[in-house]
């Protein structure tokens, strides 16, 4: 379907969830609407079949979904599209770690990371992504190369995808102090948010502490990797939210993956769940990523998985803890396909994490990939559809949950500033040279 080119512009009879229709309450999930965008902003919104002003170009949606653009919370640019040269022998998580940390030390200068970062945000903007959080490996000495690269792509992007960036160390850099303050302090200077991941280690606790500490000295938020692991008795997340509230660290904190809770007892998952409620802890569940590499074993393929992967994330949820889901990794060794399309994760998540029922809850989901985590990661771009604002919107011909859910939707529109832009992808190709 085509898209006028003009300054003011109806998107007539379109489908609008109320939940990225901030301050409504009609009792329904779908709201059919007409959407007025007037110099790239939204200028008013309207019950559907409503009249056409005059001198206004018409963009009949004939019911077709209208979503805001997504926000994608936790995703690693620096490692995307290295499986060509680096892939993961057996598909278990130990060895996407070795694999990456080998290509990394081979391959990861700046021109490098450079233009697959860059390829993979082609990728991101085409498929309606206006906000993206990314992961930078930042052991030292990488840490230097990455943060001084981020802070280039940041600004070359800034008018068409909002990027932040987290540091990512093992548990051994945060209990190591030097290392420590080296990365925060490198991180502190580009605004950037503190990290980690810690699962089973004999000083997870005193690895949390340490990394709070650093951050409330130096005013920094934080984002870590908890528990993505098997092992029942990993208890990272659980540390993480004892220490926040011991130490009375005020800044923001996000915890992501998770995955040692769908196998641990039910009395220790809803302490934990309780704890991190307390504490003030967001939750981003990966369940593309999770659910590709955990309960691999040892990666013979003679024997089938039998478990998911994924956090109890509809049970955080519940308890009143912020949750979201993204993409993470993309064609590399910890997870060999993905495209940084959060259609891709919307649909994906729902059936995975299972929260399709009831459906008259379901469409609640969609903040997950747009407004919450745009809350969440204190985002400036807010993921809602609402009169004032930027017209960056995504539509689609699909109508309904089903439809939504059932394709692809490859045939989608995507809006920024009230105008259509160029959805076609990067061709692989373009890489071919550093795979060599």
């Amino acid at each position: 379907m085509g898209f006028p080119s003009a300054t003011s512009i109806l998107l007539k009879n379109a489908t609008v969830p109320t939940s990225v229709l901030p301050g409504t309450d009609s009792g329904e999930p779908l709201q059919q609407l007409d959407i007025l965008i007037d110099g790239g902003e939204i200028a008013a919104i309207h019950p559907a079949n409503g009249q056409v002003p005059p001198g206004t170009a018409v963009h009949d949606m004939d019911d077709g979904l209208v979503l805001p653009a997504f926000v994608d919370l936790h995703t690693h640019l620096d490692k995307g599209h290295i499986w060509p040269r680096r892939s993961n022998p057996d598909g278990t998580w130990l060895s996407a770690l070795l694999s990456v940390q080998d290509d990394r030390e081979r391959n990861w200068a700046a021109a490098d990371v450079e233009r697959r970062m860059d390829f993979a945000l082609r990728c991101a903007y085409a498929h309606g992504t206006a906000a993206i959080r990314t992961h930078l490996d930042s052991a030292p000495p990488q840490h230097e190369i990455a943060w001084t690269l981020f802070e280039e792509m940041r600004e070359r992007w800034a008018s068409r995808i909002e990027l932040q960036a987290v540091a990512i160390v093992g548990p051994d850099e945060l209990l190591d102090a030097g290392k420590l303050d080296s990365v925060a302090r490198r991180v502190q200077a580009s605004g950037g948010i503190l990290g980690g991941s810690v699962a089973v280690h004999p000083d997870a606790r005193q690895a949390m502490l340490r990394v709070v500490e650093k951050a409330g000295d130096l005013g920094l938020d934080l984002d870590l990797h908890c528990d993505e692991t098997g092992e029942a008795e990993s208890s990272a997340l659980r540390h993480l939210a004892d220490v926040v509230i011991e130490t009375g660290y005020k800044g923001r904190v996000l915890a992501g993956h998770c995955s040692v809770m769908a196998v641990q007892d039910e009395k220790t998952a809803i302490g934990t769940i309780d704890r991190v409620a307390e504490a003030g802890i967001a939750v981003v569940s990966l369940p593309m990523c999770n659910m590709y590499l955990q309960d691999r074993n040892n990666g013979s393929g003679a024997r089938t998985p039998r478990w998911r992967g994924v956090t109890l994330l509809n049970e955080f949820k519940a308890a009143g803890v912020p949750v979201a889901i993204a993409s993470d990794n993309f064609r590399d060794p910890f997870y060999a396909y993905g495209d940084l399309d959060c259609v891709e994760v919307f649909r994906e998540g729902a059936r995975i994490l299972h929260f399709d029922h009831p459906q008259s809850g379901a469409w609640e989901w969609v903040r997950a990939v747009g407004a919450e985590p745009a809350i969440i990661g204190s985002f400036d771009y807010e993921a809602e559809i609402a009169v004032g604002v930027s017209a960056d919107l995504v539509l689609f011909r699909a109508r309904n949950w089903t439809e939504l859910h059932a394709r692809p939707q490859s045939d989608r529109i995507v809006l920024r500033r009230g105008s259509a832009i160029d959805t076609t992808l990067p061709d692989y190709r373009e890489l071919d040279d550093l795979m060599e």
